[in-house]
């Protein structure tokens, strides 16, 4: 058969002349079974009778079966791959995969603490010792201002305004924001900032280690989750608090801009898919803003 014969071709030009790994033509041979199989089954005897309507019509059935949009980004590659190799063989003119994209990937939500969970996590008795304040700190701020881990690593004393309640931050872009400080993480920065001094500091970092070096992401990582795990007892990251931080806010304020802003989100989209309301949530929301939501009894 055409169809079988062109595609061992070109797994075998995969092989020998551009030596992919087998684990990888194992992978090009299952997607374009994939489309080898959609053609027998259509009656299409020749890689050059599919046309691009057929294979949007196998993308958008595979997806239905359940087929991951990174999956069927890689079959439509494999598609692409065996069609260049068909032109330039003089085997085709055309790709049926030119402009198919697959269905964009659901993006999945990042696990959140509620508010009692989050209380249990930083409201647990703290050592009066340089880590353990530091510790501290650094989850009240998480959870205070919604800082990312790199604007937290990043964020130098003269970035912090305790008698005002405000830390400067530098996000995404390099943007610069302003965030308020909640009195229990001012509290918990003056305690640190005390100690601090003691760890004789090489620059003005805000979060160091006890050699006096500026923490890096994969410490700050890795105190978090020691926190999670002992207060916890489970895993807990630094963005799970910044998804606390803006669910919570959402939730309360019902303000999504004002999310939008605190988090540094360029986009409101951003927002939106970041920040989750339950079903319920958004139903009382509705009947209590919108003006036509409840009707008076009685006739009109």
């Amino acid at each position: 058969m055409t169809l079988e014969v062109h595609l061992d071709a070109y797994l075998e030009h995969l092989r020998r002349e551009r030596q992919v790994s087998v684990h990888t033509l194992d992978g090009y041979r299952r997607d374009l079974g994939k489309v080898q199989a959609f053609c027998e089954a259509e009656g299409l005897s020749d890689w050059a009778a599919l046309d691009t309507r057929n294979l949007r019509r196998l993308v958008a059935r595979l997806h239905q079966q359940g087929l991951s949009s990174r999956s069927l980004a890689r079959l439509l590659s494999a598609t692409r791959g065996l069609y260049q190799y068909l032109v330039r063989e003089g085997l085709c003119h055309h790709d049926p995969a030119t402009g198919l994209s697959p269905p964009k990937r659901e993006r999945r939500l990042p696990r959140t603490l509620d508010a009692d969970r989050s209380a249990q996590l930083l409201d647990g008795a703290v050592e009066d010792d340089f880590i353990a304040r530091r510790d501290q700190a650094m989850l009240e701020l998480f959870y205070s201002s919604g800082l990312r881990l790199s604007e937290l690593v990043g964020l130098d004393l003269d970035g912090l305004d305790l008698p005002a309640g405000l830390v400067r931050v530098r996000g995404k872009g390099n943007k610069v924001r302003e965030l308020p400080v909640g009195r229990m993480a001012r509290q918990a920065l003056e305690q640190w900032l005390a100690l601090r001094k003691l760890a004789n500091p090489g620059d003005g970092a805000v979060f160091i280690s006890q050699q006096g070096r500026r923490l890096g992401p994969r410490a700050v990582q890795l105190r978090v989750r020691q926190a999670g795990v002992r207060e916890l007892g489970q895993h807990l990251h630094p963005h799970m608090l910044r998804h606390s931080f803006a669910s919570h806010m959402l939730e309360s304020s019902q303000d999504l801009r004002a999310v939008q802003e605190l988090l540094g989100h360029a986009d409101i989209a951003t927002t939106q898919i970041y920040t989750h309301l339950d079903f319920q949530h958004l139903a009382n929301v509705y009947d209590q803003a919108h003006p036509r939501a409840k009707r008076k009894g009685g006739s009109e």
